[in-house]
């Protein structure tokens, strides 16, 4: 990813930072930082938005990267179910687990990104495996 020298090193859009949130399972916060589930209030939201607004010009083109796939690999999940329907054509045969591989991909790559920002996975992408009552 650090050879990407042609993406942008400016800070990010407000669409991307909402992406980045997105798909590091952070949820939405609204048009401002009021309210009870503002990130000031937890240290990780905290964290995401200060590394946000502070990347280096190249940890931009890096983040950017991270994007790029990521919205790639995201619409790739849906697309799978274009083949939901057909379990074996002829010499073709369907893998069953398309669907929950891409998404297992996509998720990786999710959890790549917030390595990279150094901060845990929010509350919207959890792994089940580790829950416990």
């Amino acid at each position: 990813m650090s050879g990407s020298s042609s993406l942008d090193t400016s800070p990010l859009s407000d669409a991307e930072r909402v992406d980045v949130r997105r798909f590091c399972g952070y949820p939405a916060y609204g048009a401002g930082s009021s309210g009870f589930q503002s990130w000031r209030f937890f240290e990780a939201y905290g964290t995401l938005e200060f590394r946000l607004t502070n990347l280096a010009p190249s940890e931009f083109q890096v983040v950017r990267q991270y994007l790029a796939n990521l919205y790639a690999l995201e619409q790739a999940v849906p697309a799978a179910s274009a083949n939901l329907d057909t379990d074996q054509a002829s010499v073709w045969k369907h893998n069953r687990s398309e669907v929950e591989d891409r998404a297992r991909l996509f998720g990786d790559w999710c959890r790549r990104l917030a390595f990279f920002l150094g901060v845990p996975m929010g509350p919207g992408i959890r792994d089940d495996a580790a829950i416990l009552i």
